[in-house]
């Protein structure tokens, strides 16, 4: 099955999905600044409930039951449809395509498997098999690169370092 179109942010609200039923305000405190997936990628509340909104409209999530909210009116809990379990499971265990995309999607993917329990061997083996050529050919410019290349070197062998440190 070919993987939907979704935003990242959309991709983690799924994620958190997998996690158990949830309604928008949890899921928004989540991903709030300063928390363990917040310190990665913060969504603020309204993009937390529009990521809902695309899920549902995707078959990905559904609304699962209403509860009283704490102050204000009912919360909608959402879960996963199977579909949206299959779809995140891959995008879980899918590496990234580019080495700037480490710094968020990667790391949010570590984060996730982390609070599942889920061992990360596979994916780190993964994202170094996609990146390898990439890294190689990064880290092989010579000292008279301009600044882009130099900046892309440098970010190359940091990411290599931070791939072999992780992978153990």
């Amino acid at each position: 099955m070919a993987a939907p179109e979704v935003s990242l942010n959309e991709w983690v609200v799924l994620a958190l999905l997998a996690e158990g039923p949830s309604h928008g305000f949890a899921l928004a405190k989540n991903l709030e600044a300063g928390t363990d997936l917040g310190r990665v990628l913060t969504v603020r509340r309204p993009l937390v409930y529009r990521a809902l909104g695309r899920l549902v409209d995707a078959r990905l999530a559904e609304p699962h039951h209403s509860e009283p909210g704490v102050a204000g009116p009912n919360r909608t809990v959402h879960r996963l449809t199977r579909s949206g379990r299959t779809a995140v499971r891959a995008w879980l265990r899918r590496p990234v395509e580019h080495v700037r995309e480490l710094r968020i999607e990667f790391l949010v993917k570590l984060r996730l498997a982390r609070r599942a329990g889920s061992d990360t061997t596979e994916l780190v083996a993964a994202q170094r098999e996609a990146l390898a050529d990439t890294l190689a050919r990064l880290a092989a410019l010579d000292d008279d690169a301009d600044e882009v290349d130099l900046w892309r070197h440098h970010n190359a062998v940091a990411v290599q370092a931070f791939l072999d440190h992780i992978a153990g």
